[in-house]
């Protein structure tokens, strides 16, 4: 034990005389004495040694995208210099973060393969902070480049409690040229045509001239130049939108020399208000529903090119209708992101049919298809012909490269195929054929029943082999496997490298062979539609009667081969007039019955789900759903599986109705409208999102019964957050969310039947590419508070100062003489001398257990003992009334 103040010692002295010099004060007596012997040993503040000669090192391993370049070559290097020179008694600790932290050897190995955009660097020492051993030294070493995008305050109290004292490693050299864009302004909302002010604020080093471009959506708007002027520049723009929704506005810069191009750009997002609105994605040149709807007053924005919509073209629409136009030419981002348009954001979605639509357009298991009324299901018995496919793969060396998730592009071409296989029918048949310089048939024509497990099996197994895919090799391999069916449809799927298909030998004239002989061939290209061979696969597609795809996202193969499977082999578009058949239903959503045709020219077979209502059937073998409607959350959705324009739609035109049902149910899926006194707000600054909830005393009883609900949605379709609302003051709600930079956030709150949507809001800047001085000057802060420092010789470090490894005694003491105190006052309140208190304790009744006497050597047991006899004692005489009244300090002071 160590005494941290032993001049407090001096008091014993002291202590011993008043006890000699003043008895009546009896600091002799032991609880008294042992009171005052506590007390000064608190005084002297007794400390307890904890610790031995070892130490711990907690090493934290930035392994961010910011970091990666610099620190990867040398981490190496360091971390055997830490091994190399620790102590016998020493252990070293490697904690690797970015987003998330992790003890080395207890997290995926692959979890860094691709750097993360987080630098968290204040929770990584908080994860570290809680495993250390309490019974050890501790030390906190850092490697990383020093730019945290979160802030390191509130660590020095724990550090400094712990007595720990944090290191760092800068892995970063000297930065000569760093520009970035720090920030792009613009308002939140603004009306149609209202001009507004964009700005954008540039920093950088050293002073210098540099091109800067401002985008809308996917628009140059302009370009201007950049001078700055101590390391920053402001540039100012004008702009004015008449069209309704949210807008997206990218800036971006050109520096001629940077050594960080990672924080060249910046994008934030800005709604205009308008009037609730349809969104008509069309794939008719003058769709008959234009002039319908507009005639009844709905404000309608018509997309003929679905390849431009984005998510801000959701904001204000109150319904969005596919009429016939396929998915594969929808964005994938802004498919997924209908399903929470419409179940959280209340919004509606009408599916209208064609040969393009519903199963045939590839919407069976796409992310719209559980929120259709319908089924696309086909069922076995209404399969009218079987299908023979051949599916010919790119395995050329480009398809060995990774991609997220430890796979290669081969990896997900094959889970494609796999895919396709699940999705063809028993009866039909398919053919897989792998392609570099020659062809490798994996699955020759099989039929799919009693070899789905077999064929799904070698398909997973193709790997790539090197060089490019010889395209007229591949089709004629696979020309040849089709030869073979008897299926009255047959089709080819090709997939290549965009970037490297090969040897187009005399593909026009085989296409031609096989179109004549009823064989159709779709493309799948890796990469986008400017790559050196786009155009190529293009005209494959276009001479083959099929589709064209471009995807530059591997992990999104399996869907695609998906969708072109669904849109051959479940084609389900029925070419034949069939009478219509009307039930009651309709008066669920109208005010008035209609007077129905008597049938229609064609229709997409589709099944009524259950807990869905169908206003029309098929009389038809089928008994099919042709107008069929429900609700999905907050929103609705119907399906009307007959063409409401181009072919088979000539009945449906002349029908004097066409115009009633066409806004009957566009209002419906529109919603009723929100009633007043309630309004929503929404304020964004930099990675925080504030929401306000307004409303008046009219809504008081309403909120009580629904107490409102906020939904966001991450992405296009998710993961789903619910953030919880503080109640600030009668008629206001409030809620602050912190959002991921780099990220695009769309919500909603609910209340009862009513919602209020917002967003998209863009969740700032990716803070891991601001590279903030600041952030390392905090950092040198914290270690220099907590006795640290930056380690250019790491073998060094266990030489460092450690906590000294004392525990301080004071609690232990200070509750022991707590406990002697209050027994002291309990003997001198009850008057007790000690004598007396011995006595009290030796009256005590004491147990005694029984003891069996031993036999003797003879057999006869010994008789028990008898009891003793009661002592006779002699009680000792009373002692006098005026001792008993009188207490030895009442004497004393007599005296």
């Amino acid at each position: 034990m160590i005494l941290a103040s032993p001049e407090y010692l001096v008091l014993l002295p002291l202590l011993a005389f008043m006890a000699w010099r003043w008895p009546w004060l009896r600091l002799l007596h032991p609880l008294r004495a042992l009171c005052l012997l506590l007390l000064v040993l608190c005084l002297c503040q007794p400390k307890a040694r904890l610790f031995g000669s070892g130490l711990d090192l907690w090493v934290l391993v930035d392994r961010s995208a910011s970091a990666a370049s610099a620190l990867q070559p040398r981490l190496t290097e360091w971390e055997k210099i830490l091994e190399r020179s620790k102590g016998t008694d020493d252990r070293v600790f490697f904690v690797d973060y970015a987003d998330v932290p992790g003890i080395r050897g207890q997290i995926d190995a692959n979890l860094f393969d691709t750097p993360p955009q987080f630098t968290r660097t204040a929770s990584a020492l908080q994860f570290a902070l809680s495993r250390i051993d309490p019974h050890r030294a501790t030390r906190m070493l850092l490697l990383t480049d020093g730019y945290s995008t979160e802030p390191l305050t509130g660590l020095e109290s724990r550090l400094l409690e712990e007595q720990i004292g944090l290191d760092y490693r800068l892995s970063s050299g000297d930065v000569q040229n760093d520009y970035q864009i720090e920030k792009i302004s613009l308002p939140t909302r603004v009306q149609q045509s209202e001009p507004f002010l964009i700005e954008l604020e540039i920093s950088g080093t050293p002073d210098a001239s540099f091109p800067v471009e401002l985008w809308r959506g996917g628009r140059l708007l302009t370009r201007s130049q950049a001078t700055l002027s101590n390391g920053r520049s402001v540039l100012r723009f004008t702009d004015r939108l008449s069209q309704t929704g949210s807008h997206r506005y990218t800036a971006r810069i050109a520096p001629e020399k940077d050594q960080r191009p990672q924080n060249n750009f910046s994008e934030n997002w800005i709604e205009v208000a308008g009037g609730p609105r349809l969104l008509l994605i069309t794939g008719y040149l003058n769709d008959p529903l234009v002039p319908v709807l507009q005639n009844q007053g709905f404000q309608l924005e018509v997309v003929a090119d679905p390849a431009t919509l984005n998510l801000g073209q959701l904001t204000g629409a109150k319904a969005v209708i596919l009429n016939n136009v396929p998915a594969y030419k929808l964005p994938p981002d802004f498919l997924r992101a209908i399903p929470f348009y419409v179940k959280a954001q209340g919004g509606g979605l009408l599916m209208a049919g064609g040969k393009f639509s519903f199963g045939s357009g590839g919407y069976f298991q796409s992310p719209v298809d559980e929120l259709l009324p319908v089924s696309m299901e086909l069922r076995q018995e209404h399969r009218k012909l079987a299908v023979a496919m051949a599916i010919v793969l790119d395995r050329s060396g480009s398809m060995a490269a990774g991609v997220t998730g430890g796979r290669t592009k081969m990896d997900l071409a094959n889970e494609g195929s796999a895919r396709a296989v699940e999705l063809l029918g028993d009866q039909d048949a398919v053919a897989v054929i792998a392609v570099d310089s020659s062809p490798h048939p994996f699955v020759n024509l099989s039929q799919i029943g009693p070899n789905r497990h077999q064929i799904n099996d070698a398909v997973r197994r193709i790997v790539s082999m090197g060089g490019g895919i010889f395209v007229y090799t591949g089709l004629k391999a696979g020309y040849e496997e089709l030869k073979k069916a008897k299926m009255g449809q047959r089709h080819l799927i090709l997939f290549a490298d965009a970037a490297d298909a090969e040897e187009p030998g005399d593909y026009k004239n085989l296409l031609s062979k096989m179109t004549a002989d009823g064989v159709t061939v779709s493309v799948i290209g890796l990469g986008s539609e400017t790559d050196p061979d786009a155009a190529f696969l293009k005209d494959v597609a276009a001479r083959g009667n099929g589709r064209i795809f471009f995807n530059n996202n591997p992990a999104e193969l399996p869907g695609v081969f998906a969708q072109e499977t669904v849109a051959v082999a479940r084609s389900t578009f029925i070419e034949e007039a069939v009478r219509l058949k009307p039930t009651a239903a309709w008066m669920q959503l109208a005010a008035r019955p209609l007077k129905w045709p008597e049938g229609v020219d064609g229709y997409n077979l589709s099944y009524l789900k259950a807990e869905a209502a169908s206003a029309a059937f098929t009389e038809d073998e089928y008994n099919a759903p042709l107008v069929a409607f429900w609700q999905r959350g907050a929103g609705r959705s119907a399906a009307v599986s007959f063409p409401l324009g181009g072919d088979f739609s000539a009945r449906i035109r002349a029908w004097p109705e066409y115009g009633d049902f066409a806004q009957t149910l566009a209002r419906w899926l529109m919603g009723n409208p929100l009633p007043p006194g309630l309004s929503l707000r929404t304020r964004h600054e930099g990675t925080r999102l504030q929401i306000e909830l307004l409303y008046d005393h009219s809504w008081e009883e309403r909120l009580a019964l629904n107490a409102p609900h906020i939904a966001l949605a991450v992405g296009g379709e998710g993961p789903i957050l619910e953030p919880a609302w503080q109640r600030m003051e009668p008629g206001r709600f409030l809620c602050a969310v912190e959002l991921d930079p780099g990220k695009i956030y769309r919500g909603a709150v609910q209340t009862g039947p009513y919602t209020l949507p917002f967003g998209p809001v863009f969740g700032g800047r990716n803070e891991e590419w601001n590279f903030d001085r600041e952030r390392i000057a905090e950092l040198k802060a914290l270690a220099r508070l907590t006795g640290g420092g930056e380690r250019t010789d790491l073998s060094k470090i266990w030489q460092a100062p450690r906590r000294s490894g004392l525990r301080d005694l004071r609690p232990f003491v200070l509750t022991a003489l707590l406990i002697v105190f209050l027994l002291e006052v309990l003997v001198t309140r009850l008057g007790l001398h000690r004598a007396e208190v011995y006595a009290f304790f030796r009256k005590m009744p004491r147990p005694r257990l029984p003891q069996k006497a031993p036999n003797p050597p003879g057999g006869n047991p010994i008789p028990p003992p008898l009891p003793p006899e009661e002592p006779t004692t002699r009680p000792a005489p009373p002692l006098p009334a005026e001792a008993n009244r009188q207490s030895l300090f009442d004497k004393a002071k007599m005296k």
